[in-house]
This record gives structure tokens, sequence and C-alpha cells, in this order.
């Protein structure tokens, strides 16, 4: 059996090429916090998230303190028992946010290292529905300065050329009219056969004004309107879902199943967005999942391709992954040593055993510097 002989944390900021905008908010960079859990019989297993813009040392600070600790010695396949252990150690410093996806990463490199120490890529250890590829949506549409409609129509444009079924815009930051306008190019640009879906990123505050630019984007059709508000405001989204005819998907910021459930039960919620590097790791995820596959409820995780991919193909209700064509927004990538690929808009998963990939130690003494790692043992 794998026992744990120790854990590694960074702290890793990564910037962006260029400033982009979302409907609220402004990124320049992106923090992330690694990890790697390596046993006395030398497998080693990888996690990681994105953990804000800013503050990416107080994950950090969580797993180094707080969770890492309780890892120590412990074999790698009581995942269920260490997943309790690390929840009750920090429940008083917060059952969400990043704490929460401090347990997520540990979780997640507890998973890669019982899935390398097996010998099996991630999929096939946690019991594939598919074998080598899944479903993708492109996403993109962000708000750049100088960037028409036209200029958003041809990017969304670019990814039905490159195969993709499936794209994702963003939707809120400018007026209802001005909106509009942008949906209906995309709309006009990728034909009436790809699935369209609308991100708004918590950009309305009451529904009344949610239901001023809903009504526009109805007429053409998308699937999904994301985040429309805070992801605490769970009667909005509920009332929401019963006043249009768009999907309503969210649940990528929460945490833990009590609060999916809740989600779910209120009516919240037709694509469910969980995200395993934030909601509790693969173990809570899996909970989630299959809490929502009770309920009729379509999964399609946020961001991490890397991450999701391997989930997704494991998971019966699951449907589409997200994914980013570059780093532009995105930018994880430039720390691992492995990319994905795709092909007519599906992604080709690894075959090697656990996640398929490390990181790249180089560019993560860029990022972080000479002293980027801190070993827990």
């Amino acid at each position: 059996m794998p026992i744990i002989e120790s854990v590694q944390v960074a702290s890793v900021a990564v910037p962006l090429d260029k400033v982009t905008s979302f409907s609220t908010r402004t990124v320049s960079e992106r923090h992330y916090c690694l990890v790697k859990v390596r046993a006395k019989d030398g497998n080693e297993g990888i996690g990681f998230c994105y953990v804000g813009s800013a503050g990416g040392d107080i994950a950090k600070i969580a797993v180094e303190q707080l969770l890492a600790p309780k890892l120590i010695s412990q074999n790698s396949h009581r995942s269920e028992g260490l997943w309790m252990e690390m929840y009750n150690e920090s429940i008083l410093q917060g059952r969400t946010g990043a704490v929460m996806r401090g347990i997520s990463i540990l979780d997640t490199a507890l998973w890669d290292l019982n899935a390398r120490s097996a010998k099996l890529p991630l999929h096939h250890y946690l019991g594939a529905v598919v074998d080598d590829r899944v479903p993708a949506y492109a996403s993109g549409g962000y708000y750049l300065e100088g960037k028409t409609p036209a200029k958003l129509g041809k990017e969304m444009e670019s990814y039905v050329k490159q195969g993709f079924k499936a794209v994702k815009m963003k939707v809120g930051r400018l007026s209802p009219s001005e909106e509009e306008a942008r949906v209906k190019a995309a709309r006009k640009a990728i034909g009436e056969d790809i699935l369209l879906t609308l991100d708004a990123n918590n950009a309305w505050k009451d529904l009344p004004t949610a239901l001023e630019y809903v009504r526009r984007f109805e007429a053409y059709n998308p699937y999904w309107i994301e985040e429309p508000f805070s992801p605490d405001a769970i009667d909005l989204h509920a009332a929401l879902a019963r006043q249009t005819t768009i999907n309503v998907a969210t649940g990528e910021m929460e945490a833990g199943r009590w609060r999916f459930r809740e989600l779910i039960d209120a009516g919240g919620v037709a694509i469910l967005q969980s995200d395993a590097a934030v909601c509790g790791g693969i173990t809570e995820w899996r909970r989630i999942s299959a809490y929502a596959d009770a309920k009729g409820i379509t999964v399609c995780p946020h961001w991490m391709h890397d991450l999701h991919a391997p989930l997704v193909a494991a998971t019966p209700n699951a449907r589409f992954v997200e994914f980013f064509l570059d780093d532009q927004v995105l930018n994880f990538r430039r720390l691992i040593n492995k990319q994905l690929t795709f092909k007519k808009g599906d992604l080709i998963l690894h075959q090697t055993p656990g996640l398929g990939f490390e990181f790249d130690e180089a560019a993560i003494k860029q990022y972080a510097g000479k002293a980027a790692w801190t070993k827990i043992s």
C-alpha cells in the first residue's frame, strides 16, 4: 500500500499576456496552488487549483499548516477517511473558499497517486464510461479593447472551423442592447446547429435586470446562461429558471455536497458546473455528480480541462469539458509538461498513469523563484 512520506506545496503567480475583462472584473495575472504528494515507494501524485488573481498564498498556508500534516504516514488508499479528517481539521477556518480548495488540491493528488500506483490512467482507475475522448466546448468571447461584435463573431467562428460543436462567450458587462448585438453576431457567425453558451460571471443583482438581458438572448437560442447572479443567490437562480427557456448553469464556485444539494433541490440549476479543484476534490466531485445524476441534472465542469477530462470520461451524466485553446486566459498550461490535444471538438485523453502529466519545474522556478516548494514530512 502507498504510505505518504511527504507533501510539497507551492504558490505560483502567472501573468496574463493581455489584461482580460469579465462582466464584473478585470484580471492581469492568475495565482495557482500546486502540491506533490509522495509515497514511500517512490510514486508521486500532483494536485492544483486556480486560487484567484491575488492572495494565492492563502491556499498554500491552509495546505501547509492545516491539511498536509494530516496525510503524513497515512495510507493514500484511505482517501475517504483522509478527506473527512482534512475537512474536520479545517472546519473552523472555512468550509469553502481557499481552505476547501486546499482540500481539493490534496484530494486530487491522492487520486493521481493511487492511479499511478495502480499503473492506470485516472479515467480507467475511476471506472471509465469512455476510453479515449470526451466532448469539449471552446471557451472564449472575453472583453478586450476594440473587440467589436463582428470580431467576436469571427472568434466564435474560428472555434467551429476547428471542429468544436459548442462555444462559450461572455455577457453582462455592457448594456442590454449592446449585449444583444454581441450574441446576435456570435449566433450568425456559428450557425444554428452549434451550441452557443453564455457566461455572465455574476453580472446581475436582481431578477428584473437579468430578465431584461435574458429575454433579448432567447431569440438566439443559447444552450445556457451561466452564473447570472452571485452564487449565494440560490433563490434568484431558481426564479430565473422558472421564467426563461434558457438552461441556467452554475456551481463553479460552490463547495461541499450540502450546498450543491440546496442548489439542485431549489431548482436553481439545469447544468451543474461543479469544479473538482474547488468543490472538495475528486472525492467530493463524484458525490455531487452522483446526486445530480439522481435528479436528472447534467454536469459540465468548470475550467481546468487537464483535471476534468478524465472525470467527465468516468461520469455517466457529464457532457462537456470546458476547453481553452491557448494560454491567454487560463494560463495553467504553462506550468505542466504535456497538453491535451483535440480532434473534431473532442479532447483526446491521456493513456499514461494518473493524470498523465507532470509539473514543468523550470516554469515553476521562473514564476515562483528558486525556493518555490515547501516540504511537509
